[in-house]
């Protein structure tokens, strides 16, 4: 315990030399393309932009938000973004398969956040249960993705599948549906709009092992500029911590600003479920810090969508990370 406690101590001098270093040069200039309007699931970011963890850092980040319109995957492909929010591994699987010369340097989710619920006293109080349901409400993206995971892992059948418009309407009036949603805000939208709490499934605790909300950049800029991507993750697994455990409300404030659609309240849902469901810090991050990876974890999930039939078994999956940036224990002293 001794050694650990001067280690970090260590670490410590250390981190604030460097930042003292780099509060004497000028800021570097950072995008960071997110995935989708500003939410409580991207409070880390934010915190680091609120806080001034990011110019301690010496950078200088400005957040692009992702939405219906904005396609800021392509935008880092293109050279236009430095870094980009990804989601689940399949999308960094894919850009292998597709040639693209993106490639994950942390993973901030150590669980992605996607939930089935069903109405409670109906019979479908299992995650197998689910099976009985014909209605099954999931989005394009749903089917091709995770759904084919719960076909091939569980035996779900393609004919219970119904179309899923993001309007929850149709899961509140049909007692035996199924809806795909994220643990962090729909059961709320539900339980405000229809006065019940939905059974939630996490399908990340019954075997949906990716990673999500991942920093993606491109090969050359780990190439030409590798500090500046250490500096990025740290500044941002430090902005992680902070927005769970300390005090957030310069985030909050700031997540509103740039989404007016965000109230107190499903900012304050969002990080209690994250913290409850260990969807930040969880298995390998309690060790090695927010934004751990590791090889065993990767090939975990790849072998399960290659099963699932998304990619073909000799596809170099492991191109599609590095392991370089994380596991360093960034950060766990703020931890509370």
């Amino acid at each position: 315990m001794k050694l650990r406690i001067g280690f970090a101590a260590m670490a410590a001098v250390f981190a604030g030399s460097l930042n003292g270093a780099f509060a004497q040069q000028p800021l570097t200039e950072v995008s960071y393309g997110t995935n989708w309007l500003a939410q409580g699931e991207h409070g880390g970011y934010y915190q680091a932009v609120a806080d001034g963890t990011y110019e301690k850092y010496g950078l200088k980040v400005t957040i692009v938000p992702g939405g219906p319109r904005a396609n800021n995957r392509m935008l880092l492909a293109a050279g236009k973004l430095d870094f980009y929010m990804g989601g689940s591994l399949i999308q960094a699987f894919s850009a292998v398969e597709k040639d693209i010369p993106t490639i994950v340097v942390a993973a901030h989710f150590q669980k992605e956040p996607q939930i089935l619920m069903s109405h409670p006293g109906q019979g479908l109080d299992t995650f197998l249960d689910l099976k009985k349901s014909n209605d099954i409400l999931l989005s394009k993206d749903g089917v091709a993705t995770f759904f084919q995971w719960m076909r091939a892992e569980y035996g779900f059948k393609e004919e219970q599948i119904k179309p899923f418009g993001f309007n929850p309407a149709p899961f509140i009036t049909n007692p035996k549906a199924v809806q795909q949603g994220y643990a962090t805000s729909e059961p709320l939208t539900i339980e405000k709009a229809a006065g019940f709490k939905p059974n939630v499934f996490l399908l990340a605790d019954y075997g949906f092992s990716t990673y999500s909300t991942t920093i993606e950049t491109r090969r050359e800029v780990i190439e030409k500029n590798p500090d500046l991507v250490q500096r990025f993750v740290d500044a941002s697994t430090i902005g992680w911590y902070n927005y769970l455990y300390g005090d957030n409300a310069k985030a909050v404030a700031l997540i509103k600003r740039e989404n007016p659609e965000m109230t107190d309240e499903l900012l304050a849902y969002s990080r209690e479920k994250m913290k409850e469901y260990g969807i930040v810090d969880s298995g390998d991050a309690a060790k090695l810090g927010i934004g751990a990876m590791t090889d065993a974890r990767m090939k975990d999930f790849f072998d399960k969508m290659v099963k699932a039939g998304l990619f073909k078994s000799d596809l170099d999956y492991k191109r599609a990370y590095t392991l370089q940036f994380v596991n360093k224990g960034v950060g766990l002293d703020l931890k509370k």
